[in-house]
């Protein structure tokens, strides 16, 4: 701990810092001693300076007071406003070594450098799901705990994560695919996509070896070993693994078709069926045999293709 002057210039080893200006020496000196001086009111966060705690109130209320002139899109912070226009001008993005995709600033790029390494250091205490960023743990923890601490400014509806909800009320899908060019509204949502296109598939059921891209494929598979089939349909009582096949279930019963093909106008139930047709117009055979390398345009003709092999 170190001792500090009243007044005058702060020469402490800790801050390695001169400052004249009173509130500045005041701010200093509470941070080379430790101090933390401004707690915030929703979740008991400590701060040395009441700007830190002005800033990481935001966080919880919403405000974003920082708008891009090109996209309107709104920001916590001037900082990352200024990060944010690197997508829009192109300069100053790291580039990945392998795959050639841009990023805006270089800890992006440090993260996204683990979807090649397979690094994953984030382990959740409860259920032990892995993650290789220590935000998505912290946001997983809150399915866990049950915390909401986002309140959406345009609705007023209570969140447990703030950025999927904001980009629904923004229209905003800012993550690009640079292989089909489909835009996601979150940077994890991409990550998850450029599986199809990899062919990764990183999570293994350990009954039958079976492999999946996504975490919540392999939860649901696991169902079919366990017979569970929690989601069930309030009209003809038929009960699904998940809940988005439930969701697109009840579509049979409404004839809701909400998603389009751009191109020919045909009507689809499921995001699913339209990115399989959608194939029908881009040629695109994003599957791949691991056995004989052949090129299949949907996962269910792979699947019966592999039973060529199988027998």
């Amino acid at each position: 701990m170190h001792g500090h002057p009243a007044e005058g210039p702060c020469d402490c080893d800790v801050g390695s810092k001169t400052s004249v200006d009173s509130s500045k020496l005041k701010t200093h000196v509470r941070v080379c001693n430790g101090e933390r001086s401004f707690a915030c009111i929703f979740c008991s966060k400590q701060f040395t300076s009441s700007s830190d705690l002005k800033i990481h109130t935001r966080s919880h209320t919403g405000e974003r007071t920082c708008e891009c002139d090109v996209c309107k899109r709104k920001f916590l912070h001037s900082g990352d406003l200024t990060v944010h226009m690197r997508m829009h001008t192109k300069e100053g993005l790291f580039e990945c070594d392998v795959c050639k995709y841009k990023f805006s600033q270089p800890s992006s790029l440090r993260k996204h450098m683990r979807t090649h390494t397979g690094e994953q250091t984030y382990t959740c205490t409860i259920c032990h799901r892995i993650y290789s960023h220590s935000g998505s743990l912290r946001k997983h923890m809150h399915t866990h705990t049950g915390e909401r601490p986002y309140t959406c400014t345009i609705c007023q509806r209570i969140l447990s994560h703030s950025e999927v909800h904001m980009c629904a009320h923004a229209g905003e899908r800012p993550f690009e695919c640079n292989v089909c060019k489909r835009k996601f509204a979150l940077w994890c949502n991409l990550e998850t996509h450029m599986r199809t296109h990899t062919g990764e598939r990183p999570y293994t059921c350990t009954i039958c070896q079976r492999l999946f891209s996504h975490s919540s494929s392999l939860k649901a598979h696991m169902r079919t070993h366990t017979g569970e089939r929690p989601y069930e349909c309030n009209v003809c009582k038929r009960k699904f693994t998940t809940s988005g096949s439930l969701k697109a279930h009840m579509r049979t019963h409404t004839g809701e078709r909400p998603y389009e093909c751009n191109v020919c106008k045909r009507k689809f139930t499921t995001s699913g069926s339209l990115t399989t047709h959608m194939h029908t117009h881009t040629g695109e055979r994003p599957y791949k045999c691991d056995v004989c390398k052949r090129n299949f345009s949907t996962r269910g003709i792979l699947t019966k293709h592999m039973h060529t092999h199988t027998g």
